[in-house]
């Protein structure tokens, strides 16, 4: 089981990350920082834990993404922890999100162009 989450995060990382934001998941700093934010959150999952539901986590999730602030990379207050399903959550959310925008942005210019 732990060879195929390394064989999915080596395909994640080739195909779809950046080089800069692999070079931050690799880092030390990262690796350090990600931990310490587990050990402070217990490893239990943030989001579940609001909802009463006891999960533990093994995600760490920029609440601003690092891509959209590379200041806040290593910044505790910028981070929780969060079980997988949740994790995914937090990021289909922004997808969606995303893609309304984009459906209402076409919308919105057939309809005075």
């Amino acid at each position: 089981m732990q060879t195929d989450k390394k064989e999915q995060a080596r395909g994640y990382d080739k195909y779809k990350r950046n080089k800069e934001a692999r070079n931050f998941y690799n880092s030390s700093a990262w690796k350090k920082c990600r931990e310490s934010v587990l050990i402070r959150d217990h490893y239990l999952c943030q989001q579940c834990l609001k909802e009463q539901r006891i999960t533990q986590a093994d995600m760490v999730h920029h609440i601003i993404p690092l891509l959209d602030d590379w200041s806040k990379g290593l910044d505790m207050d910028n981070l929780e922890s969060l079980c997988h399903a949740c994790h995914n959550k937090e990021h289909g959310n922004v997808k969606q999100v995303s893609k309304k925008i984009k459906v209402y942005e076409e919308k919105t210019n057939r309809e005075y162009v």
